[in-house]
């Protein structure tokens, strides 16, 4: 069920019961990314979906990429009601999860950060930069191979092909003007030299074959933060939790609180 959290800015879905548990999307997909892993979670916790500002029915928002993540933390502090938070980042999601971490130290109890970073490389810094001005001169669908290629392997995607027109289907439906902003963002990001900020435990997760935020970034992000774990995913790439949604399940399962099952 959807809901609007923030004062109606944030459009989430909600589903179960228990400690409230976050899902924040990456830039290249959508909140339906997490699909194949809500079901399963929600047997343990209330999973709140949220769209990020600019995507789906949220509202985007100025001031830039810290506005962005003190967007997102009045939206975690209304939903979250009171009850200590859980919050899991994919990609952009991760990145918009780490900057809340800094900016709000008491926004959750623990976060897991997968396929982020800190700060890109710079032809990390350089490839955004492309995406951003190659969607402006001609469209999303320009830079829709480029995009794809960015989440998944080329055998992945030989293999499922109704899936990946899903995800096509998915960045088209994405605001050319938030996507352009959020590139410029990355490209300039660097969390570094605040990582010290972020108190509390945290996992770092990366897919083995992740081209868009490569393993490297998340050894130094495990390596700054100060209560981090790194976990590397086999056979992965930059959405695990698609490809591989029992392995990721697996994989978060250690470093997510024990509780009762919402069905017990």
């Amino acid at each position: 069920m959807d809901r609007l959290f923030a004062k109606g800015t944030v459009n989430a879905a909600q589903i179960g019961e228990g400690p409230p548990l976050f899902l924040f999307h990456s830039l290249l997909s959508d909140r339906a990314s997490f699909d194949a892993i809500v079901p399963e979670l929600a047997k343990s916790f209330r999973v709140i979906v949220p769209e990020l500002p600019g995507f789906g029915r949220s509202q985007a928002v100025t001031g830039g990429f810290a506005a962005v993540a003190d967007r997102m933390a009045e939206m975690v502090r209304d939903a979250a009601a009171g009850e200590q938070a859980i919050v899991l980042g994919n990609g952009y999601g991760g990145f918009v999860a780490l900057q809340m971490a800094i900016g709000h130290p008491d926004i959750a109890g623990r976060f897991i950060l997968a396929d982020c970073g800190a700060a890109f490389s710079e032809p990390g810094r350089e490839a955004f930069r492309n995406m951003a001005a190659a969607s402006k001169a001609k469209g999303l669908a320009a830079i829709t191979d480029v995009a794809m290629r960015r989440l998944f392997a080329a055998d992945f995607q030989a293999a499922h092909p109704d899936l990946m027109a899903d995800r096509r289907a998915a960045f088209l439906r994405t605001n050319p003007e938030v996507f352009r902003a959020a590139c410029d963002a990355l490209a300039s990001l660097d969390l570094r030299p605040e990582l010290s900020k972020v108190k509390v435990p945290a996992l770092v997760l990366v897919g083995e074959h992740d081209e868009a935020t490569p393993p490297p970034m998340s050894h130094e992000l495990a390596g700054l933060l100060p209560q981090a774990h790194l976990e590397i995913i086999p056979g992965c790439a930059h959405v695990p939790q698609l490809q591989s949604p029992q392995l990721f399940l697996d994989v978060i399962g250690d470093f997510l609180p024990e509780t009762r099952p919402a069905t017990a």
